[in-house]
């Protein structure tokens, strides 16, 4: 009887703990990774780590959850997330027709991140399925917004692994786009759940994890239906606010200047560690060293440039590009995106994200050799990325906060 009673508080225990914040668990990937690195002292240092014991960390941000294999921006995404060690989880916010908020990438994207071409609701979708034209060569295409549809319509759908198959003459082919290099074992009938604003937070709070919203870029007019910017960008902060979260805990994102100075005049303590975003798309697009010089005197503390940005080739070795250095010297600190998200390695060499450092990327391996490059020479707070689990092995490893 005795052992029964124990049996049943251990399983009481492990619930709770469940609920509250979850044990930090890696699984294989960052071992496999390591072991894919080429000789070196950076190797043999991750190795003597591999015993652990492994923390959660606010260097390992999740983005979007954990997009490397579940659905983003949905509950088991984020669970992911928070089991690999990500001290901080983003939800991209956009808002519906009713103007709620909710966890999307784009407010433009339903087709290619749920379901919403396989049910009902795609009769409301702003531009309906097109299949492929074989004549013309044009893809099939479709587009369905979060503004199409109310938040209880949004919640009926489910999340699936974003892609589309621009080849296809079906919904069905449409739909089923996702890249090789990922997986469909975690986007099944009975998962995927899609989540509000308010539901991530109040997940979030209660696993003791920071939170880090991007205000996203309506694909509509603004303002919609008496909606401004002004008051979307006010009522992300809102739902924080009404939930008791200390500003502390919030690094509000935009990739727009107008919403950061909107948020330091008016909602100044979550501005304290709100992110600048850098939508740089190649190396010749990035900011002056006066421009980022005139950031830091408006205000704005923390810049995320994508990850090529901060970085390039001197004699066959990645080290800190010279906005990377810029950064440091106009004392910007400094988050990056997004790692695990450039498919096989090997193969794709890092593809956009790691463009500025292609000839440099051999093997899986080399992933831990940019993030060593970044965290120690770049000097970054943190960094997004699809699998936490690997930065945060990183981050423990090196005894990062």
């Amino acid at each position: 009887m005795l052992k029964i009673v124990f049996t049943v508080l251990l399983i009481l225990k492990s619930v709770w703990v469940w609920a509250s914040e979850p044990a930090v668990q890696l699984g294989p990937r960052p071992f496999f990774l390591i072991s894919q690195m080429q000789a070196s002292p950076l190797k043999h240092q991750l190795q003597q780590c591999s015993k652990g014991p492994f923390r959660k960390t606010n260097f390992s941000i999740g983005h979007r959850g954990a997009a490397l294999m579940f659905p983003e921006h949905t509950r088991e995404s984020y669970e992911a997330a928070a089991l690999m060690g990500a001290g901080v989880i983003e939800c991209d916010v956009t808002f519906t027709k009713d103007k709620e908020l909710v966890c999307r990438h784009a407010q433009n994207d339903l087709h290619t991140s749920t379901n919403i071409l396989l049910t009902p609701l795609a009769e409301k979708c702003t531009k309906p399925f097109q299949p492929y034209n074989p004549i013309t060569k044009t893809p099939a295409s479709a587009e369905c917004r979060t503004s199409d549809i109310t938040l209880a319509e949004f919640k009926s759908l489910r999340g699936k692994m974003d892609g589309f198959n621009p080849m296809a003459t079906t919904v069905q082919e449409y739909v089923a786009g996702t890249p090789a290099w990922r997986t469909d074992l975690y986007a099944g009938p009975t998962s995927g759940t899609l989540m509000s604003h308010k539901e991530s937070i109040a997940l979030f709070k209660q696993w003791g994890v920071k939170m880090t919203p991007e205000l996203k870029e309506a694909t509509v007019a603004m303002p919609f239906e008496g909606f401004s910017q002004q008051q979307y960008a006010q009522k992300m902060l809102d739902e924080y606010k009404a939930a008791g979260v200390m500003p502390s805990d919030v690094f509000a994102q935009s990739f727009h200047e107008e919403d950061i100075l909107y948020w330091l005049h008016n909602e100044p303590d979550f501005a304290k560690q709100a992110v600048f975003l850098d939508g740089t798309v190649t190396a010749n697009e990035q900011p002056t060293l006066a421009t980022l010089k005139t950031f830091k005197a408006k205000g704005i503390q923390i810049v995320a440039p994508p990850i090529f940005a901060l970085l390039t080739i001197e004699n066959g070795k990645i080290v800190p590009s010279e906005y990377a250095k810029n950064l440091k010297t106009a004392d910007l600190d400094i988050i990056t995106w997004s790692l695990e998200r450039s498919g096989v390695m090997a193969n794709q060499k890092g593809g956009w994200y790691f463009q500025s450092v292609t000839h440099a990327v051999q093997n899986e391996g080399d992933i831990l050799v940019v993030l060593d490059v970044l965290a120690k020479r770049v000097g970054i707070r943190g960094i997004f990325s699809d699998w936490p689990a690997t930065v945060t092995y990183y981050a423990n490893c090196m005894g990062l906060d």
